[in-house]
């Protein structure tokens, strides 16, 4: 195929131009820097502003489209309506944030987030702002622009779009302070022998999806030139005990896990997920229950976590150390100071 990726090369971006070119494809880059040629031999790279010009592109022809980028309709239908007779197929990334609520039995029939004209207007104006950001910022706003950003492929594309709706996503390339957070922070302790605090109960559920996993899938789905709309989330069976458990053996490190139950967090004011990765109250948690069976009969298939972690704990090892906003170690060793005659020890 002749292939074009929108936006950056950063993570998932990344994964899906490398496995294109392994899979002997022509890839073309549009993006605001030249980072994709210094990250990727074998690539076309177009510079340019999704947000403002596109006219590099017109003209051109591709046999489809990868777009894991856009975060607001206005980008959404200048790329889609320029590319909507230069393609055959288009597949946008969107996100399970487009569902108000979520738990076991949210399908891809569910209710989705809609946002007030306000709220658009507001988010639009942020978008175009000098020296925006083009992927952060919108907050609550965020599930909704993705909504409208699907209607709006789906609507210039037709049965040529698909759509993805991934969670949590990992792997190599992964910037964000998530799984890095504890990668790192286990092979600290590999080093310094100090015990980890673990949240909540190692049996809560979490669920994660490699980023290699959902780009092998929107190529596949290209290659084959289907459409459609699908979660893609993860595999079952995974639980915060076992990711960490796993990431140990990543890092090579023997770290004592401190379990303290989701009170002596909350009593403490730890911010979930923000403090602690994947750490969400038992009472907010069921969106790690929510699952992909649709995307699984269509092909989506997981790396093993294993290999997810080994991988990622290579690929921080070799690059500068990430910082995070997580707990910091200072503050980890006080709460497990103040609270560990109540907690449970995993050694």
């Amino acid at each position: 195929m002749k292939l074009l990726i929108l936006g950056g090369t950063q993570f998932l971006g990344r994964h899906m131009a490398k496995q294109a070119l392994a899979a002997g494809h022509e890839v073309t880059l549009f993006n605001r820097g030249n980072q994709g040629r210094r990250l990727l031999a074998g690539v076309e790279q177009l510079q340019g502003d999704r947000r403002g010009d596109l006219s590099i592109l017109r003209g051109r022809r591709w046999d489809a489209v990868l777009d894991p980028s856009c975060y607001v309709p206005s980008a959404a239908r200048r790329s889609a309506e320029l590319l909507r007779d230069a393609v055959e197929h288009y597949c946008l990334v969107s996100t399970i944030s487009v569902y108000p609520q979520i738990d076991a039995d949210t399908d891809e029939h569910a209710a989705v987030a809609e946002l007030s004209a306000e709220q658009l207007a507001q988010a639009e104006a942020q978008a175009t702002a000098p020296g925006s950001q083009s992927g952060g910022g919108y907050g609550a706003a965020y599930g909704g622009l993705k909504v409208l950003c699907e209607r709006t492929v789906q609507d210039l594309m037709g049965e040529r779009a698909l759509i993805l709706r991934p969670g949590f996503i990992v792997g190599p390339y992964d910037y964000s302070p998530r799984l890095p957070y504890w990668l790192q922070r286990l092979a600290d302790s590999a080093r310094d022998g100090e015990p980890v605090l673990a949240p909540g109960r190692p049996e809560r559920p979490v669920r994660l999806i490699d980023a290699r996993d959902i780009a092998r899938f929107a190529l596949q789905r290209a290659e084959a030139r289907q459409g459609g709309l699908f979660n893609t989330v993860g595999a079952d069976g995974l639980n915060m005990g076992g990711l960490l458990d796993a990431a140990r053996t990543a890092c090579s490190s023997k770290a004592e896990l401190v379990w303290l139950p989701d009170e002596s967090l909350r009593a403490a004011a730890v911010q979930p997920f923000a403090d602690l990765p994947y750490w969400l109250p038992e009472a907010d948690n069921a969106m790690m229950d929510m699952r992909n069976p649709a995307a699984e009969v269509a092909g989506l298939r997981f790396t093993a976590l294993a290999q997810t972690l080994a991988d990622t704990a290579a690929w921080l090892s070799a690059g500068p150390r990430l910082s995070s906003p997580c707990l910091s170690r200072e503050r980890e060793r006080v709460l497990l100071e103040a609270w560990r005659p109540a907690a449970l020890v995993n050694p």
